[in-house]
């Protein structure tokens, strides 16, 4: 490696490194102050579909975004390019079953979130939330690397 390579691997490494740390950060705070809040509301909705039997598929889809819900910091929400009308009429009947209220939900934890300084990135991370938790289905929960090697600038 030439002298100018090692330093700019070193730098890239270094940033990675302090990227990384303020994800961990703010995964941390994040899981305290509204993660375990969503991913319960996520639950509670997922517990709903699968209770309905018919929407079961929307139960699993609920368990994936409660998990991202739980630590979203470094991971981010793409569209599948696979989806098609499918998605979009099982994104209807989430939206009127589960998708309004779980809107809601991020929107006030959002809010609540902005009153304080410390809480306005998460407060925003809250309102980010929100497209994916009013019509998840033909969408994909990735990594932020994963994203940007597939050209899509993440959320997150």
């Amino acid at each position: 490696m030439q002298p100018a390579q090692r330093s700019a691997h070193a730098a890239t490494t270094k940033r990675g490194c302090y990227t990384s740390s303020v994800r961990l950060l703010l995964n941390i705070v994040w899981f305290v102050l509204a993660g375990v809040w969503m991913a319960i509301g996520y639950a509670l909705a997922a517990l709903l579909c699968f209770i309905l039997i018919v929407t079961i598929p929307f139960g699993i889809a609920s368990l994936r975004i409660a998990v991202f819900a739980l630590w979203p910091f470094g991971k981010t929400v793409v569209k599948r390019p696979d989806a098609g009308i499918a998605s979009g009429i099982g994104n209807v009947l989430w939206l009127v079953l589960c998708g309004w209220w779980l809107a809601i939900l991020h929107l006030v934890s959002g809010v609540l979130l902005c009153v304080t300084i410390i809480g306005i990135p998460l407060g925003l991370a809250n309102f980010k939330l929100i497209p994916i938790s009013l019509l998840p289905l033909g969408r994909e929960i990735v990594g932020v690397e994963d994203a940007r090697a597939r050209g899509v600038e993440p959320m997150f």
